[in-house]
């Protein structure tokens, strides 16, 4: 599989499909805690970068071997909106099947009228907000040239207004920089404004290639929860369990997963073991034998061993 992957687990999504639409980084961001590292040329122009009946296809036959899907997600490796026909893929997908449909986004392109009427036939549409003042949306977001907070802003409002699906918006909080009183209520003024269903807190626990981000606090994050409670219900998801019991290929499987996000050493222990709950030792075999495949490097984020694709590394 070339674009699609997974099923990976979530408190907000629960089992998802993903779909990655773009050849990475393809991304109108430079976020300073993406896991996927430094955007090294912005992308800023929509293109179809790869054939959407192909991306439906691949689909079509994961829908036939994983029977306990609750979303399909469509991702980026990068800005998921950069990809021009996904509004054409999403309705596509709706005749497939009923299982709902995720958008997960960054937002900066739905300023864009055409972009914005792509998505709405998804049942779900996830954009970030992780600042609100232009002084953290450069800090944080570090945009292409052009791309304003006054135009992510407006941009989110006027998707509200046409939007018939669930808006849960995405605030990525980091310690020592959006999760101050100051930037927290500047936030929750922003979000009064956009009204979203609900916000998800996201919380850097993967390692981000770039640099060293912290963690908040439990003090903060604890305030940051009572201070965007004031515009929408808070999720503070947990992340769930890989499941890999439908592949026929765990290897590719892993791969597919390592190679859009690293994950926790122990997430694939434990997703592993659940596949051969009587043969312990053939966990442990097979993770020997994955990580001698050469296709990843460990590395060390907040005390705990991660995976990654070895072509991210640095």
């Amino acid at each position: 599989m070339k674009y699609v992957f997974g099923p990976v687990s979530s408190k907000r999504l629960g089992q998802s499909l993903g779909v990655d639409l773009l050849p990475p980084k393809s991304c109108t961001w430079n976020c300073m805690y993406c896991q996927l590292g430094k955007t090294r040329k912005f992308v800023t122009d929509r293109q179809e970068f790869f054939p959407r009946e192909d991306i439906l296809e691949e689909i079509r036959e994961s829908l036939k071997v994983n029977d306990r899907l609750d979303w399909i997600t469509f991702v980026g490796s990068g800005e998921t909106l950069l990809y021009k026909g996904i509004g054409w893929l999403i309705t596509e997908v709706k005749k497939l099947t009923t299982i709902p449909v995720a958008v997960i986004t960054n937002g900066s392109l739905l300023y864009l009228p055409e972009v914005r009427e792509e998505l709405f036939q998804a049942d779900a549409v996830l954009p970030s907000l992780n600042a609100g003042s232009e002084v953290l949306y450069e800090l944080i977001d570090r945009p292409a040239s052009g791309l304003t907070f006054l135009q992510h802003k407006e941009g989110l409002k006027a998707f509200r207004r046409e939007y018939k699906g669930r808006l849960w918006i995405e605030v990525m909080l980091l310690g020592g920089i959006n999760d101050t009183d100051e930037a927290l209520n500047d936030l929750v003024h922003v979000l009064e404004e956009i009204k979203p269903d609900m916000v998800h807190l996201v919380l850097p626990t993967r390692p981000a290639p770039e640099q060293e981000i912290r963690l908040p606090s439990d003090e903060r994050l604890e305030k940051a929860i009572a201070i965007l409670s004031q515009a929408a219900m808070v999720v503070h998801p947990l992340k769930g369990n890989m499941d890999l019991r439908n592949t026929h290929d765990m290897l590719e499987a892993i791969t597919g997963i390592v190679s859009r996000h690293p994950v926790q050493q122990s997430e694939l222990h434990k997703a592993i073991a659940d596949c051969f709950p009587e043969e312990p030792k053939k966990t442990d075999d097979l993770m020997v034998e994955f990580f001698a495949s050469g296709r990843f490097n460990r590395v060390e984020h907040h005390g705990e061993p991660y995976w990654v694709i070895k072509d991210s590394v640095g």
